[in-house]
């Protein structure tokens, strides 16, 4: 039994494509963190953050083993956006 929740008939995702998953983040105390979300972030090949110490500590502090973590920020979005896309194009899990 698959866990990845059911789509619309012909929303479903095309092969080779990623998938981008926003995930919210505990500011105050690390153990806030959703199961779920802790999920989302074990199973990323990359994790976009704004500080990429920051969360290296949330992710050590969940057990989760750190993906590749790129910073993104309103300084270097610009920037980042095509090298997003490219990953998604790939069929990374962002």
């Amino acid at each position: 039994m698959s866990t990845e929740p059911s789509r619309p008939e012909g929303l479903s995702r095309p092969e080779g494509r990623g998938r981008l998953v926003v995930v919210a983040t505990p500011i105050g105390n690390l153990g806030d963190l959703s199961p779920r979300a802790r999920q989302a972030l074990a199973e990323a090949t990359v994790v976009c953050c704004e500080d990429t110490r920051r969360t290296r500590a949330l992710l050590a502090a969940s057990g989760v083993a750190a993906p590749r973590l790129v910073s993104l920020h309103r300084d270097n979005e610009r920037r980042r956006i095509p090298e997003v896309l490219g990953w998604l194009a790939q069929g990374a899990e962002v």
